[in-house]
């Protein structure tokens, strides 16, 4: 079995082994990581050598630990990313230069219509219909854009959202409410089978999908990272939170999906959102206008210019051909605009 995992913020970690007996057999670790003195790897091999093949994440990466002489110095590899590299061969994981990535970028279109886009995509993927998609979104107009869980009357100010024309809608993942204006956001999503993120947890799956973002940030000379659960953060503040939505059905999937702030309101984001003292608290700050730092002010990039760079950042790292909404995805998408997604019963399902 051969598994993979890209320690967040790391190095690439390789693990092949056998199981027998239901045991781990003829473990061997390897990757592009730094690890000190030379004998540590053997250390690493040998402590995963006969652990039963259920131990989870936590166990395995004790079992390292214990075994590691006390110089080890370890760059770009963590106990815990072997550990999840284990998992991941023991899943049958796949990776992402297994599949032909399709790329949807289309003209703007309304909020409800997006949040269709998403359920009836990550669906055809499950069902091995469509091929991973990356789905770069446009807005037709502004919105406000709340968990699915999340009360609307305490996420959202009514009379704000009215006075600056913005259209409430409800998401099927979880997490925050997103504040999104034309021109001011860049949001996009992943539709993946759910075997790209075997042997991950869910939040090890945030950082997992996340990464290619981040060489992208990288790229444009932004040093950005993971801040768990679902943040992307820079030394400036927040610049973007994701979400994730798992998918039955065929396979699975997984839907992730992304909002970055590339030149945000927040005067008029405060008039629309509620946001409490307590939200605030668990992030550190003591002002809403901190927690996120538009992307145009990092960049000096207009935004069009920041997606491309995006969308060319995926295609070297991943390959990438341009594909489009077929007309059933479509039909589909707009029936459940009309029966879910622009509805009162759905949006105020937590009132």
């Amino acid at each position: 079995m051969h598994g993979e995992y890209k320690v967040p913020g790391g190095k690439l970690v390789v693990v092949d082994l056998d199981v027998e007996g239901g045991a781990l057999r003829n473990v061997r670790v390897a990757g592009d990581f730094f690890l000190e003195p030379d004998e540590a790897i053997l250390a690493i091999d040998a402590a995963l050598e006969g652990a039963p093949a259920n131990t989870d994440t936590a166990g395995l990466a004790a079992r390292i630990d214990a075994a590691l002489p006390a110089s080890t110095v370890m760059l770009g590899l963590t106990s815990e990313g072997v550990a999840v590299a284990v998992r991941r061969a023991l899943a049958h994981a796949t990776e992402w230069s297994d599949y032909d990535w399709q790329l949807i970028h289309e003209a703007p279109q309304s909020p409800a219509l997006h949040m269709a886009l998403d359920e009836v995509i990550t669906a055809e993927v499950a069902a091995g219909r469509r091929p991973p998609t990356l789905r770069v979104w446009e807005w037709a107009s502004p919105a406000v854009i709340i968990g699915s869980f999340q009360s609307l009357r305490n996420e959202v100010d009514p009379q704000g959202a009215e006075r600056h024309g913005v259209t409430v809608v409800r998401r099927v993942s979880g997490g925050g409410a997103m504040f999104v204006e034309p021109g001011n956001t860049i949001t996009y999503s992943l539709s993946v089978p759910e075997a790209l993120v075997s042997g991950l947890s869910f939040a090890d799956s945030y950082a997992y999908l996340d990464d290619w973002v981040l060489g992208a940030l990288a790229d444009m000379g932004i040093r950005a990272w993971y801040q768990p659960l679902n943040d992307i953060a820079t030394e400036a503040g927040k610049i973007a939170g994701a979400a994730q939505k798992r998918v039955v059905g065929g396979e699975g999937a997984v839907l992730h999906h992304v909002t970055m702030s590339y030149d945000i309101d927040a005067d008029k984001m405060l008039e629309v959102l509620r946001i409490g003292k307590e939200k605030l608290s668990d992030k550190g700050t003591a002002s809403a206008k901190k927690r996120v730092d538009p992307l145009r002010r990092q960049t000096g990039l207009a935004r069009e210019a920041v997606i491309e760079r995006m969308i060319d950042s995926f295609r070297t790292r991943h390959g990438l051909t341009r594909g489009k909404v077929t007309d059933e995805e479509m039909a589909r998408a707009e029936e459940l605009v009309r029966t879910k997604f622009g509805t009162e019963e759905w949006t105020a399902r937590v009132p």
